[in-house]
């Protein structure tokens, strides 16, 4: 027994929180970067001024050491003690910052000097005996020491002492916790105004969107809407934006797809309609044929007559169908004379009449020279047909100052031309001799076999060609068909 799954449904993210999920991912990294880099900023300028302090602290010291007079005797110290009480007390220190005097020899518990002002008993220096003896026995002149009240970072100058005198050290120390916290406090308010940045950002982003993709729903439900029987349905474009040219884009598609549609449509139609005669005849004939040999040959030359305009009519209905195709013309660039006398040797051919080149334009122009050639030898053979023998037909091309006519300039048009000198067409039949299957009512009082496919052929070549044909009266009577090609801009 085969047992059937039904594939897992998953769930689809609409493009509308795709956009915003980006947008919201994007600006978070950005926001928290720009956080953390602030920090960083900052922690380095603390760094920096901590380090320029204790440089310029100790530097100041060792300036007065061999300069400075004490003011009760008039001359030098006489003792690193004495020294430094006299240089603390001239000194103003930072909230953060510690001025001490060191006395004693190294690795003792040293003698404090230090200035009276008010510093926080948990992290104070002068009372932390184990620091102050390492900092007083340390080699080096700066340092960090980790200590449980927070970090400390320090600086010391050696006082030589006299000829057995003790030694001292001016102790320059620095807190660094309350300007770090500064710069931890300016991160945390970044980071809590990014936080609101991405909450505003997400609602602006939400409606933003949401009026951007609006043309894109509505893409969406057209589409959706659409059916074979309804394609009338159009997105109304609004702004020069990309949303509207693919709502622009969308909107020819469906016009493509509504011609195509009607083309089909069409064909369908018109093959059915004009198909339906011949194999109508041509099962009478073969339900009616006898065992005459005669009777048979006629049947079977009236069947094949039959089969042959039946294949005429199918390719002519397959062209015409083909005339929605973006390829159906391939222009390049041809010699409107040349194409004029080819035509003319072509159309001789086509029945004993009074064959004349009446005019070549001898100018460069762009069309497809087998698509073209065929539509003038159509217009020939239809001439020939509604004329006798012996009647004048002219063939030729002439070039028109159509930008002129148009109010602009540019090169000319042409128009390529067939005239016959029959009876004409009656003015009710010029409206619609170029329709599919419209023959007319009496032209020339002759009727055709034709399917009445030839100028509609015609008219979709000139068409292909960003041009159209036109029926004009003949001079002295007839009836001229006119092939007008526009000017390129």
């Amino acid at each position: 027994m085969t047992v059937s799954r039904s594939p897992l449904s998953v769930p689809r993210i609409s493009a509308r929180v795709r956009i915003l999920l980006w947008l919201l991912v994007v600006l978070a990294v950005a926001l928290g970067a720009v956080a953390v880099t602030v920090r960083s900023i900052l922690q380095r300028d603390v760094d920096h001024r901590i380090n320029q302090l204790l440089t310029q602290e100790t530097g100041e010291f060792a300036n007065f050491v061999p300069q400075g007079v004490d003011p009760e005797t008039g001359g030098t110290f006489a003792g690193p003690d004495r020294l430094l009480r006299v240089y603390l007390q001239r000194q103003y220190a930072d909230p953060d910052e510690e001025l001490l005097g060191l006395t004693g020899r190294p690795g003792d518990r040293p003698d404090v000097i230090r200035q009276r002002r008010d510093l926080s008993p948990d992290i104070a220096l002068w009372q932390d005996t184990d620091t102050l003896t390492r900092i007083h026995s340390s080699q080096d002149s700066f340092g960090t020491l980790e200590r449980p009240q927070g970090e400390l970072r320090w600086a010391k100058v050696e006082i030589e002492p006299p000829t057995g005198g003790e030694p001292g050290a001016f102790v320059v120390a620095f807190h660094p916790e309350r300007e770090r916290a500064v710069a931890d406090r300016t991160f945390w308010m970044l980071l809590a105004l990014s936080g609101v940045a991405l909450l505003m950002t997400t609602g602006i982003g939400w409606a933003v969107a949401g009026r951007i993709l609006a043309p894109v729903r509505l893409v969406r439900t057209t589409a959706a809407e659409l059916t074979e029987q309804d394609l009338t349905r159009r997105i109304p474009v609004e702004g020069r934006d990309d949303i509207a040219a693919l709502a622009d884009t969308f909107n020819a598609m469906l016009d493509r797809l509504e011609r195509a549609f009607a083309a089909q449509r069409v064909f369908v139609d018109d093959a059915g309609h004009e198909l339906r005669t011949p194999i109508t005849i041509v099962r009478g004939h073969l339900e009616l044929m006898g065992d005459d040999p005669a009777d048979r040959e006629e049947t079977v030359r009236l069947v094949t007559d039959e089969l042959d305009r039946m294949s005429r009519i199918v390719e002519d209905l397959l062209l015409l169908a083909g005339a929605e195709r973006p390829d159906f013309v391939r222009p390049e660039p041809v010699q409107l004379a040349e194409l004029t006398a080819d035509v003319f040797v072509k159309a001789r051919t086509l029945g004993e009449r009074e064959w004349v080149l009446d005019g070549v334009a001898d100018l460069e122009v762009r069309l497809d020279p087998q698509r073209m050639t065929q539509a003038m030898v159509q217009l020939a053979q239809n001439a020939v047909q509604h004329t006798v023998p012996g009647q004048c037909i002219r063939i030729g091309s002439r070039s028109v100052d159509a930008s002129a006519e148009a109010g602009r300039d540019g090169a000319d048009g042409a128009e390529l031309y067939v005239a016959d000198h029959g009876p004409g067409i009656p003015p009710e039949d010029a409206e619609v001799i170029f329709e599919r299957f419209r023959r007319g009512t009496s032209r020339r009082g002759t009727r055709t076999s034709g399917a009445g496919l030839g100028l509609a052929i015609v008219k979709a070549i000139a068409e292909g060609h960003h041009g159209r044909v036109e029926l004009r009266r003949t001079e002295g009577g007839g009836a001229t068909f006119v092939i007008t090609l526009e000017a390129a801009p």
